[in-house]
């Protein structure tokens, strides 16, 4: 995500949330129990950014073979399911806060969401 001059970058298996605050029923009509409310035990926002995913370990990293040394390839991630525009359900205690810029943040990781909508 690009503010200005500055850049913040989303690594792993995280997505950067805009926070919503605590209401009854979410901007996209999911409504949340009272309880989880009260307590914030589940909080809503709109997804800014992603991180690239979970990296994947080369296969040539489990051979019996250390001295073979391959040729440098690129990292592979195993993709995530949110998307940039998703409002996601998400479980508080997960999430670390942070304020780039001014504007007030959580990161989370991708197994913090309960649930995904998209347009």
């Amino acid at each position: 995500m690009k503010k200005g001059r500055k850049e913040l970058i989303v690594v792993g298996d995280r997505v950067l949330i805009r926070v919503e605050d605590g209401e009854e029923r979410s901007k996209v009509g999911l409504y949340l129990p009272a309880t989880a409310v009260d307590s914030q035990a589940v909080q809503g926002g709109t997804i800014v950014a992603t991180g690239p995913g979970q990296p994947l370990p080369e296969v040539s990293d489990h051979l019996d073979e250390p001295w073979r040394i391959g040729a440098a390839k690129d990292t592979r991630y195993v993709p995530l399911q949110a998307q940039v525009g998703d409002y996601a359900l998400f479980f508080r205690k997960a999430a670390v806060e942070i304020t780039f810029e001014g504007d007030r943040f959580l990161v989370v990781p991708q197994a913090a969401i309960l649930a995904l909508s998209r347009e």
